[in-house]
């Protein structure tokens, strides 16, 4: 058994792919580990992340199999299970023996790592979209708005380009509480990504703007004002809105 050993990046996984075909491995025998997990009678190589590399099995991804297939792939790799980068290659290696068409990557579901990457990518999906919708900007003092997010999949790069596209003349910031990520967003500039410890502290260190401090009282006043007491269904508000998007929503913080 080969096990190719890479690190926690969609670059680190489509590089141990590369080599794996490059180096015209039996795919049935070959596994593309995130840990240092051990396997028995097995030959292991460290896979150092090459962007060459990288980039020449994402063109063929979205060139054999559409650009819709490779998103999904994309989003499978955004998970936190460590088995991904093994469900993704097999996944790849079916697609590519079985000479799939575009658009048909993840037709054979009875195929357990098809099945595997396609459920990975399909909640990542899921859980981009709810953000679209649940995120929360505040705005601090000098103009700049900024959120915090928790999510449970790496899709803070998924996000940005939403964003980006609705407010291009704002200057913004969403910070991943998760993984310690910060995506900034310079007012007409394009967004780049950077890790920053002290992130959670930015809005007490800016301090809120007075208008954002009235909007949320309003807003949260609102909410209360509208409710009523007797259909109130709180089963109903979590499949609607899940407990774990709100640590971040103003209308569920208590009057300040």
């Amino acid at each position: 058994m080969i096990v190719y050993q890479c690190e926690d990046s969609p670059e680190g996984i489509f590089t141990a792919i590369y080599n794996a075909y490059e180096e015209k491995r039996n795919h049935n025998d070959t596994v593309i580990s995130l840990t240092d997990e051990l396997f028995l009678f097995a030959e292991y190589i460290k896979v150092p992340t090459d962007a060459e590399k990288a980039v020449k099995v994402m063109r063929t991804l979205e060139r054999r199999f559409g650009e819709e297939d490779y998103l999904k792939v994309c989003f499978a790799l955004t998970s936190e299970e460590k088995d991904k980068a093994q469900a993704v290659y097999q996944t790849v290696v079916h697609g590519l023996a079985g000479n799939v068409g575009r658009g048909h990557l993840f037709d054979n579901l009875a195929c357990d790592a098809v099945h595997r990457a396609f459920a990975l990518g399909r909640r990542a999906s899921r859980e981009c979209h709810q953000m679209q919708e649940f995120l929360r900007f505040q705005e601090l003092e000098g103009n700049i708005l900024y959120a915090k997010i928790g999510p449970e999949n790496n899709i803070l790069t998924f996000l940005m380009p939403h964003f980006a596209d609705r407010f291009p003349i704002e200057n913004f910031m969403i910070f991943d509480d998760n993984r310690g990520l910060l995506a900034l967003h310079p007012a007409g500039r394009p967004w780049y990504l950077v890790r920053d410890s002290e992130s959670p502290e930015l809005a007490e260190k800016f301090g809120l703007s007075d208008k954002e401090r009235e909007y949320q009282e309003l807003f949260r006043y609102f909410c209360r004002k509208i409710a009523i007491k007797e259909r109130k269904n709180l089963e109903l508000q979590r499949n609607m809105l899940p407990l774990r998007f709100r640590d971040n929503m103003a209308e569920f913080e208590k009057f300040s």
